[in-house]
């Protein structure tokens, strides 16, 4: 019966999709309206004149771009529990995420906003049903690996990790076929956690699991060494589907898929705790589908402009395809102009798609050649299939004073399956480079920059590296790249690189 509504179900939503899909311009304009008139007798609505906004281009000259440090001192009314301050009322939950320079941070999800969080995980799903006419998934067991839904509360507002806060929001007819259990959910500590997981799965008919790259390849690799099985299939043969965000999932696949013992349907997908960005909604392409009608409007910033002091700034009737954009969102649970540090490339534009290229503070630029993540991860895929080699992680760091010799960017590689030679695939990696950004070719044909350097690392050397700085596991990730030595000394010092080298 589940999979018979779920078709009929999957059908609807694909036709009530397409609405919004067919006119992507008006539907964005009519969010931005939208959001300007509820949000006008705010204070920040107030203090920006929103009563004055008829148009994007009076939004543009009276709302500045800011990240969270800009919107602080409304950010910190919100948590102090004043009202009608970003949007209308209070948000009836705030989102704990980390950052790099703010520390802890507070992201509204307001009444409006969370239905479109829960919604869109659930449309990804029946967009895959759709398309593929499969969803025996939903007999087995799923797992949806979130943080601790244990929320704290204070001054009448719940505190907590946005996935442990959609955990209170599973559908009714999921609950049954649910995994892990809510007290296995609310275990803290990474390791601990996995290792429950594992102990409550080995024996159930898995067919749908769901979690970052990173975080499934140690699942995977946990439940192998636990039940002694060759690979996953073996373990779990009902195993459909598996979805995936957080981080592109390219450069992961080839190694899942090896575990698992066969290629599987993979669902990427982009929440953030700010707003669930887009999905894959088609198995016949890689990209994601930007999701153009969930109650935000968003601006872009080309790359190359971002730092200027009068960027150019534009809606979705602007973009270009293969162009890299700076992300800024206007939502319905107040983030205004607001930056979320993320990047994007658009691949096309009827309908609308998108792939994550990076984040705006991740990026190695030591001599101006701004090498961003879509870059590094496109070339080093590349590489991978020239010498039939598979990797794990990876990260790149420049090396800007070297003992002797020029500069270099240095990557940390941790192989799964090692090439035949590792000074071709270097050279090679160096070459795929070079195609990929031409600041960085310049360099290395001006002799200003010499070739890149290799080093190899330990088994699970990222893994010890995250738990040495109490990251492992959750949504936490290495940064593909750095422009400082940070991430690239402490391999050296916790002793993580490899006898290859």
């Amino acid at each position: 019966m589940k999979t018979f509504l779920a078709q009929i179900f999957a059908k609807y939503i694909v036709q009530k999709d397409k609405k919004w899909i067919n006119n992507p311009v008006s539907t964005q304009e009519k969010i931005l309206l939208d959001l300007i008139d509820r949000a006008k007798n705010t204070t920040f609505g107030k203090d920006h004149h929103f009563d004055q906004i008829k148009s994007y281009e009076d939004f543009k000259r009276l709302v500045p771009v800011q990240d969270y440090e800009g919107l602080r001192k409304y950010f910190d009314q919100v948590v102090e529990g004043k009202v009608d301050v970003l949007w209308p009322g209070k948000p009836i939950y705030l989102a704990k995420t980390s950052g790099t320079t703010s520390g802890t941070k507070y992201i509204p999800l307001s009444k409006e906003s969370i239905p479109y969080h829960i919604n869109s995980a659930r449309n990804a799903l029946l967009h895959y049903v759709n398309e593929t006419g499969n969803a025996n998934f939903l007999k087995g067991k799923m797992i949806f690996l979130q943080g601790s839904p244990i929320l704290e509360e204070k001054k009448g507002l719940k505190f907590g990790r946005l996935s442990g806060i959609v955990a209170h929001y599973v559908p009714k007819y999921l609950q049954t076929n649910r995994m892990p259990s809510w007290e296995t959910n609310c275990i803290e500590e990474w390791e601990t956690k996995v290792d429950e997981v594992v102990r409550e799965t080995i024996p159930e008919n898995m067919t749908l699991i769901s979690g970052i790259p990173p975080w499934l390849i140690m699942y995977f690799e946990r439940l192998l060494k636990v039940s002694g099985k060759e690979n996953i299939q073996n373990l779990f043969p009902e195993l459909q589907l598996m979805v995936t965000g957080g981080v592109n999932y390219e450069p992961y696949r080839e190694k899942v898929n090896q575990l698992i013992g066969r290629n599987i349907d993979c669902i990427q997908t982009y929440p953030a705790s700010e707003g669930f960005i887009a999905y894959q909604d088609t198995q016949k392409k890689e990209d994601l589908l930007l999701l153009l009608n969930n109650g935000m409007f968003y601006e872009f910033i080309p790359v190359d402009e971002f730092h200027q002091d009068a960027p150019t700034r534009i809606s979705i009737k602007d973009v270009e395809i293969g162009k890299d954009y700076v992300l800024i969102m206007n939502t319905n649970a107040g983030l205004w102009g607001y930056n979320i540090g993320d990047t994007v490339r658009f691949t096309s534009i009827n309908p609308y798609r998108i792939v994550v290229s990076g984040r705006i503070k991740h990026f190695t630029s030591a001599f101006g050649e701004h090498v961003i993540a879509h870059e590094v991860e496109h070339a080093l895929q590349k590489t991978l299939e020239i010498h039939k080699a598979s990797v794990s992680e990876f990260t790149v760091a420049p090396q800007v004073n070297p003992v002797d010799g020029l500069p270099y960017h240095e990557w940390f590689v941790e192989f799964e399956n090692y090439p035949n030679d590792l000074a071709e695939f270097a050279k090679e990696l160096d070459l795929q480079m070079q195609k990929q950004n031409v600041y960085y070719q310049d360099l290395i044909t001006g002799n200003i920059l010499r070739n890149l350097v290799l080093t190899t690392v330990k088994k699970d050397a990222f893994q010890e590296y995250m738990k040495s700085i109490g990251k492992l596991g959750g949504q936490n990730k290495v940064p593909r790249l750095a422009n400082d030595r940070s991430i690239a000394d402490e391999f050296y010092v916790l002793n993580l690189t490899d006898k290859h080298n």
